[in-house]
């Protein structure tokens, strides 16, 4: 290891301590207080390197507050704090640990395979994917339940919050459907954070909290949320994300002896790699965002188009 690599990882070790809760990591101290759900997957594969115990420990946490209908949320309010808006009053989810009501991209199935794979203790680690094989083909699971009921093979979100890529261009033509009127007054706490001009404006927030609010209103009855959401798009990133998650998931049941999860994640990866081409654009040479609304793609090209390359596409381009 070289001195300048030997100070990045000294850095990025004490970055990760810093934001350590115990058992769960903040993403950044002020700006975002509890713990996010991608934000965690990835984490664990930095806190590998120092306490393999640790790593497992950080999805274990996650996934203790998964919904009984699988979904796993996308924030998980452990402990109070009012430097974060919207807290958990606002979310009103009614779950035992205070959580959000949306989820985020699904890199757990990838995340926990790499830990297994890089394991100095197999045993221990094969006991404590094993637990969790289970959860993660659920929350798949919830996924084609839920955000895809026509069994196109493709999900959609219906925040822009749950792409990971919050105010991406790619919405933007999607998202001016959602009204900004009946959104209940609030204070914003990232602009005192963080730079406005780096931040969301006021109409698109206000656009947030409005899907908020309404998923709310249906008791977050994740049966209702798809066809009511007046923004609903199927993004190929986070497609080829959950595709990539139950590939490797797959790979990992089989390699553990679970025979059935491994088949249902194989042939949910399989039917999106498929149905992944129907968002291919030959003008753009990438895939596009479909607007699930309008059923047309979303003329914007973005990195969401190529991250498909992560779940392995099935033809050369």
């Amino acid at each position: 290891m070289t001195q300048q690599t030997e100070k990045i990882y000294e850095h990025a070790l004490e970055v990760l301590k810093e934001n350590d809760q115990g058992s769960y990591t903040i993403p950044t101290k002020g700006l975002y207080p509890f713990q996010w759900n991608w934000d965690s997957c990835l984490t664990a594969l930095g806190q590998f390197h120092y306490d393999e115990a640790r790593a497992w420990t950080e999805i274990e946490t996650l996934f203790a507050n998964q919904w009984p209908d699988g979904m796993v949320p996308h924030i998980v309010f452990h402990v109070y704090s009012d430097g974060y808006f919207p807290g958990p009053n606002v979310w009103d989810t009614g779950r035992p640990t205070p959580t959000s009501g949306i989820t985020q991209p699904p890199v757990a199935g990838f995340a926990i395979k790499r830990l297994y794979d890089r394991a100095t203790d197999k045993a221990e680690a094969a006991k404590r994917a094993r637990a969790l094989l289970p959860r993660i083909d659920a929350w798949h699971r919830w996924f084609y339940d839920m955000r895809d009921p026509g069994h196109e093979g493709l999900v959609a979100i219906l925040h822009p919050w749950e792409s990971g890529r919050d105010n991406s261009i790619d919405w933007d033509e999607a998202f001016e459907r959602v009204p900004t009127d009946g959104v209940e007054p609030y204070v914003r706490r990232d602009t005192q954070h963080a730079d406005p001009a780096h931040r969301p404006t006021k109409a698109q927030y206000d656009r947030y909290l409005y899907l908020v609010q309404l998923f709310r209103s249906l008791g977050w009855d994740n049966a209702r949320l798809h066809d009511a959401s007046p923004f609903k798009v199927v993004d190929p990133g986070f497609n080829a994300i959950l595709i990539r998650s139950a590939t490797d998931l797959a790979a990992l049941a089989d390699e553990l002896g679970e025979p059935e999860i491994a088949a249902r994640n194989r042939a949910r990866a399989e039917a999106g790699l498929a149905a992944l081409e129907t968002l291919w654009s030959e003008p753009h040479g990438q895939y596009l965002c479909r607007d699930r609304v309008t059923g047309q793609l979303i003329d914007s090209a973005s990195i969401g188009g190529i991250l498909p390359v992560f779940a392995a596409v099935p033809k050369a381009r």
